[in-house]
């Protein structure tokens, strides 16, 4: 998955529908001048509502949507007929939304799976008609209750991908080469930084039928997470991932060095981060020998577990798959 139109973050103005007011009215008909109160409630105003779509992978239809109003209740009316309901107005999302109130940065819910709803901008409540307030000691109420006002905030919705693992390193690491290889997805390739300017998400698989999905995103550069670069934007995406795979290519000049600045970098913007299952792979080991790789296995970091790949050539390729279907399933 990828695409120029690949939308993340959106921000709108939520607004529900009000209630709809209840009835004051006393029944009449012939041969009946006084008969009891027979106003009828009004009707709930409509909801602003989040819905779980598997089918969606971004926010594009909802970039220009500045506005989003649900219907306001309608009014009770005479022999106790209770207001229609407003109607709610419903925004599918894909899996892994995050809906935040901009006001205060509280997170008012998450989607994560298929037809889950939340309800995000509750409607006002429909006030109670005449008939609601009577009593043996008030047979004839003179009032009705207004319908509630509606609710109006801000809202912040931000895209979390779901996937299984995901891909870190500097541009031009390799990244979107090795998803290409292990998947069906098809990322921009070429021989300059920042190439990948979108995440991409690609299913692997594994033995026996079985699959993982894969996460690449925009590739870090020291000092992202002081805002350089393209991808500390994204770094959300990585949050919910199971293993983080960390690609260095195997003409780095110091692959010790770029593996700490990567760590450093997830530490600075969530140090979370940190807990989760990590696995480096030297990638473009097609251009070593085997004494070249004798001598940088030498050189890892020896506190995580590491393999050489090449993506054009598929060595190490299996050995990788096998490893990280270990750790999501460890």
């Amino acid at each position: 998955m990828s695409s120029p139109n690949f939308i993340d973050h959106v921000k709108f103005h939520s607004r529900s529908g009000k209630g709809g007011a209840g009835f004051r009215h006393f029944h009449r008909e012939k041969f009946v001048e006084k008969g009891g109160p027979d106003g009828g409630n009004g009707g709930r105003g409509g909801h602003v509502i989040l819905r779980g779509n598997s089918q969606l992978w971004t926010l594009l239809h909802l970039k220009y949507r500045k506005h989003v109003f649900a219907e306001s209740g309608y009014g009770g009316e005479s022999q106790n007929c209770t207001g229609a309901d407003g109607k709610d107005e419903i925004l599918e999302v894909p899996l892994g939304t995050v809906a935040r109130r901009a006001e205060t940065n509280e997170i008012a819910g998450e989607i994560n799976e298929d037809g889950q709803e939340l309800i995000l901008t509750p409607g006002g409540r429909g006030g109670k008609g005449n008939a609601f307030f009577a009593t043996p000691a008030n047979q004839a109420p003179q009032h009705a209750q207004p319908g509630e006002p509606g609710q109006q905030e801000w809202i912040i919705l931000e895209l979390k991908l779901l996937a299984d693992v995901g891909l870190v390193g500097f541009p031009n690491a390799g990244k979107s080469t090795l998803l290409s290889a292990v998947s069906a997805a098809k990322p921009k390739i070429a021989d300059y930084p920042f190439t990948t300017l979108t995440p991409n998400l690609g299913v692997v698989s594994w033995r026996d039928d079985k699959s993982f999905v894969m996460a690449d995103i925009p590739g870090l550069i020291e000092g992202a997470s002081e805002g350089r670069g393209l991808g500390i934007r994204f770094l959300r995406h990585i949050e919910r991932n199971s293993v983080l795979l960390f690609v260095i290519p195997a003409d780095s000049n110091d692959i010790r060095k770029e593996f700490a600045v990567l760590l450093r970098e997830l530490k600075q913007y969530n140090p979370q981060l940190l807990d989760k299952n990590r696995l480096l792979a030297i990638s473009k080991t097609d251009l070593l020998d085997d004494e070249l790789r004798t001598a940088i296995a030498k050189e890892l970091p020896p506190d995580i577990p590491s393999l050489f790949i090449s993506s054009v050539t598929g060595f190490g390729i299996q050995e990788l798959k096998d490893k990280i279907w270990a750790m999501i399933n460890g």
